[in-house]
């Protein structure tokens, strides 16, 4: 079976296309077949001017053409699209979908912050968390950062907040809001168990990745306050030569370890797990459950 998941969020939009396979025992297997990123960046307008413009609406057209076209060339039999902030803040929002649908028959659905981050934690984080520990898991976005807060394996704490790397980027983050997030954090994320984070979203894996930490392994928070240090004293085009960065990930990676760095020091965490998921694999894990229970 074979099942595409397209995630189009405030940095870029991604589609990706899974061959699901059903042994007789154990658990179903899900195998990559492609994944395509296009950097669309529609919080570069939505979140200065309130809408997006019309070059970047033709892009979101044009790209979902393509992901329809890749989906009819994978033969593809199931797939769900979402939308995140950027589309749901944009007063031309429903006009692009409307758009979307009528020139590639691609349906767009905008989900909130807080099923954006449950349709990554539930389908994957969940069922492996250890019961001594207590988790923060950090979902941060070019729109808005989503919190949620486990202890005892269930949900005490969630929130969702338009502290996002687009954001910082564009100067539109209020001191107000940073202050209300540490407010928030100090007030509800609390236990006597140690509290261990677990990061989701393209900067915290691109990071990751470049500690050189083994899968599985949790990454120091030492590693996020010294790769902010060394990155936030250079200009993109230096991050992109000395660490190897395409554009749209050096420029936003710096205000991604912010938030992280922020967030994990109210809250008093030094180290983090940084599973390989994603939204869009999310998305892939909850069409197979909802198959499997037709």
């Amino acid at each position: 079976m074979r099942i595409a998941a397209i995630d189009i969020g405030s940095n870029a939009a991604r589609l990706l296309i899974n061959e699901v396979t059903e042994p007789k025992k154990g658990k179903p297997q899900f195998t990559k077949l492609n994944l395509l990123r296009i950097p669309l960046r529609l919080g570069m307008d939505v979140f200065t001017h309130g809408e997006i413009g019309p070059e970047r609406e033709q892009m979101v057209i044009d790209s979902m053409t393509v992901f329809s076209n890749l989906m009819k060339i994978y033969k593809v039999e199931h797939f769900r699209a979402c939308a995140t902030s950027a589309m749901r803040d944009a007063k031309n929002g429903k006009e692009i979908i409307r758009q979307v649908k009528k020139s590639s028959g691609i349906d767009i659905e905008i989900i909130t912050g807080d099923q954006e981050a449950a349709l990554v934690f539930e389908n994957h984080v969940a069922d492996a968390l250890d019961k001594n520990n207590a988790y923060l898991y950090i979902d941060v976005g070019g729109g808005s950062t989503e919190l949620m807060f486990y202890e005892n394996g269930k949900m005490e704490y969630e929130k969702s907040i338009n502290i996002g790397t687009i954001r910082l980027l564009n100067g539109l983050v209020k001191d107000d809001l940073w202050k209300e997030l540490k407010e928030e954090i100090r007030k509800n994320i609390n236990s006597k168990k140690p509290i261990v984070a677990i990061g989701s979203g393209g900067n915290i894996n691109k990071i990751f990745s470049m500690s050189k930490t083994k899968d599985g392994k949790p990454m120091s928070t030492a590693f996020l306050k010294k790769y902010y240090k060394e990155m936030s004293g250079l200009s993109v085009t230096e991050r992109m030569s000395r660490f190897n960065l395409r554009e749209d990930r050096a420029d936003v990676l710096v205000p991604a370890l912010q938030i992280f760095n922020n967030v994990m020091s109210w809250s008093d965490i030094d180290k983090i797990f940084v599973p390989k998921i994603s939204v869009a694999d999310g998305l892939i894990h909850s069409i197979y459950e909802e198959l499997r229970q037709k």
